[in-house]
């Protein structure tokens, strides 16, 4: 038997008083002596306190719950809104920069300035001629361009020898890794990585909507240095 269930007197359980009370109100108002006479435990401490005392003591800790919900809400949406200002001041770098040539050093240099990301690198292929001696337009593994064909997402994790991560320099000691395809209309023409000394600043379990927006934001910028930039363009007239 539960221990809502005890047997009481002539058969009645807790639970037949429970709902008696519950069903009756004015029992209260009938018996109003009650309320001063009950003596309850008290939740923090050893001694005997009233009824009223003890619905007192629980409607606090309500209060006190609701409070810290509240505080973490607000937490949460000031946290939401200094993220959404760093998006902004990182798109509208992008698109301020007329200078194709120039627009894959601002968005890594912006990336790392506005998240403060440690370290940031890119590759592209595909890239327009005038480009093939710019460091984001070197050659990378086959590997690599179906690495970034596999990915649906961002990938998050441990760096465990990704080739990408010598993009982000000799001895930067990346210990986990934020690898962010570039792509237009399905098709990947790129890969973004962001890397950290710190194991836990990308992990497996972290959500990725976040970078997901990133990389569809700095697709949607890079696609003019394609050579077949205007692919991008589903409203370029065809001959």
């Amino acid at each position: 038997m539960s221990s809502n269930q005890h047997q009481g007197t002539d058969g009645i359980t807790e639970q037949d008083i429970a709902n008696y009370l519950a069903n009756n109100p004015a029992f209260f108002e009938r018996h109003a002596e009650l309320l001063a006479s009950v003596q309850l435990s008290h939740p923090h401490s050893a001694r005997a306190v009233s009824l009223q005392e003890r619905q007192a003591e629980m409607l606090r800790e309500k209060i006190k719950g609701l409070e810290q919900k509240l505080i973490e809400m607000i937490r949460n949406g000031q946290e939401n809104v200094a993220i959404a200002d760093r998006l902004h001041r990182w798109t509208r770098a992008l698109m301020l920069t007329a200078d194709a040539a120039r627009l894959p050093g601002v968005l890594l240099e912006e990336l790392r300035h506005q998240f403060l990301i440690p370290l940031a690198g890119l590759r592209l292929w595909g890239a327009r001629p005038e480009f093939a001696e710019a460091e984001f337009a070197q050659a990378v593994s086959a590997d690599v361009r179906s690495f970034a064909e596999s990915l649906s997402q961002p990938y998050c994790g441990i760096n465990s020898g990704f080739e990408a991560a010598r993009w982000l320099g000799e001895g930067a000691g990346a210990l986990s890794l934020a690898l962010i395809p570039l792509t237009i209309q399905g098709r990947s023409f790129g890969l973004l990585v962001l890397g950290s000394p710190d194991a836990t600043r990308y992990t497996a379990e972290m959500g990725t909507e976040f970078l997901a927006r990133i990389g569809e934001i700095a697709s949607a910028g890079l696609a003019r240095l394609l050579q077949d930039a205007d692919a991008g363009d589903e409203s370029a007239p065809t001959a």
